[in-house]
Protein backbone atom coordinates (compact mmCIF):
# COMPACT_ATOMS: atom_id res chain seq x y z
CA UNK A 1 0.00 0.00 0.00
CA UNK A 2 1.50 3.34 -0.48
CA UNK A 3 2.38 5.52 2.11
CA UNK A 4 0.74 9.48 2.59
CA UNK A 5 3.23 10.44 -0.21
CA UNK A 6 0.16 9.10 -2.68
CA UNK A 7 -0.93 11.25 -5.15
CA UNK A 8 -4.30 12.64 -4.63
CA UNK A 9 -6.16 14.35 -7.04
CA UNK A 10 -8.85 16.50 -5.24
CA UNK A 11 -12.04 18.24 -6.50
CA UNK A 12 -14.35 19.95 -4.95
CA UNK A 13 -17.85 18.58 -5.76
CA UNK A 14 -20.30 20.95 -3.59
CA UNK A 15 -19.84 24.25 -1.88
CA UNK A 16 -22.22 26.16 0.36
CA UNK A 17 -21.89 29.41 2.35
CA UNK A 18 -20.73 26.93 5.29
CA UNK A 19 -19.71 23.50 3.82
CA UNK A 20 -18.92 21.84 0.96
CA UNK A 21 -17.63 18.33 -0.31
CA UNK A 22 -14.28 17.29 -1.76
CA UNK A 23 -13.63 14.01 -4.10
CA UNK A 24 -9.99 12.45 -3.90
CA UNK A 25 -8.62 10.75 -6.57
CA UNK A 26 -5.55 8.17 -6.95
CA UNK A 27 -4.33 7.04 -10.27
CA UNK A 28 -8.21 8.47 -11.96
CA UNK A 29 -10.15 6.11 -9.90
CA UNK A 30 -12.56 7.81 -6.81
CA UNK A 31 -10.37 6.96 -3.04
CA UNK A 32 -11.41 9.19 -0.77
CA UNK A 33 -14.45 11.93 0.16
CA UNK A 34 -14.49 14.59 2.72
CA UNK A 35 -17.61 16.06 3.98
CA UNK A 36 -16.49 19.62 5.53
CA UNK A 37 -18.01 22.12 7.89
CA UNK A 38 -17.16 25.28 8.91
CA UNK A 39 -18.74 26.31 12.00
CA UNK A 40 -19.75 29.47 13.43
CA UNK A 41 -17.04 29.45 16.44
CA UNK A 42 -14.14 29.22 13.53
CA UNK A 43 -13.48 25.48 14.40
CA UNK A 44 -13.61 23.08 11.12
CA UNK A 45 -15.57 19.64 11.31
CA UNK A 46 -15.27 16.88 8.64
CA UNK A 47 -16.19 13.51 7.97
CA UNK A 48 -13.80 11.36 5.63
CA UNK A 49 -14.64 8.65 3.86
CA UNK A 50 -12.09 6.06 2.47
CA UNK A 51 -12.95 3.52 0.47
CA UNK A 52 -12.89 -0.32 0.92
CA UNK A 53 -10.73 -0.47 -2.40
CA UNK A 54 -8.10 2.72 -2.23
CA UNK A 55 -4.59 2.38 -1.96
CA UNK A 56 -4.56 4.15 1.48
CA UNK A 57 -3.51 2.60 4.32
CA UNK A 58 -4.38 3.78 8.21
CA UNK A 59 -1.28 4.64 9.25
CA UNK A 60 -1.19 7.00 6.00
CA UNK A 61 -4.51 9.08 7.03
CA UNK A 62 -3.24 11.49 9.53
CA UNK A 63 -0.50 12.80 6.87
CA UNK A 64 -3.17 12.91 4.17
CA UNK A 65 -5.83 15.24 6.58
CA UNK A 66 -2.31 17.46 7.49
CA UNK A 67 -1.61 17.82 4.21
CA UNK A 68 -5.38 18.26 3.19
CA UNK A 69 -5.73 20.65 6.04
CA UNK A 70 -2.67 22.97 4.76
CA UNK A 71 -3.87 22.90 1.13
CA UNK A 72 -8.04 23.34 1.81
CA UNK A 73 -8.52 25.06 5.17
CA UNK A 74 -6.90 28.01 5.52
CA UNK A 75 -7.02 29.79 8.97
CA UNK A 76 -7.51 26.74 11.30
CA UNK A 77 -4.92 24.02 12.08
CA UNK A 78 -5.75 20.11 12.71
CA UNK A 79 -2.48 20.41 15.28
CA UNK A 80 -4.79 22.90 17.54
CA UNK A 81 -8.03 21.64 17.58
CA UNK A 82 -9.22 24.04 14.75
CA UNK A 83 -10.03 21.13 12.76
CA UNK A 84 -11.84 17.67 13.85
CA UNK A 85 -12.32 15.21 11.44
CA UNK A 86 -13.81 11.67 11.71
CA UNK A 87 -12.99 9.25 9.97
CA UNK A 88 -15.05 6.04 7.95
CA UNK A 89 -14.01 3.26 5.97
CA UNK A 90 -16.41 1.97 3.54
CA UNK A 91 -17.93 0.93 -0.33
CA UNK A 92 -19.95 3.55 -2.23
CA UNK A 93 -23.52 2.09 -2.81
CA UNK A 94 -25.49 4.48 -5.05
CA UNK A 95 -26.76 8.27 -4.93
CA UNK A 96 -30.42 7.98 -3.95
CA UNK A 97 -32.69 10.90 -4.84
CA UNK A 98 -35.72 12.53 -4.11
CA UNK A 99 -38.43 12.30 -7.08
CA UNK A 100 -39.17 16.52 -7.67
Amino acid sequence: MPDASVDIRWTRTLRTQSSERMLGSIGGRDAIAVDIHHLANGQVVGTVIVLNDAPIDDVALPEILRRFDEDFLPGVEIENGGVLFSVVRGQFLANFESGV
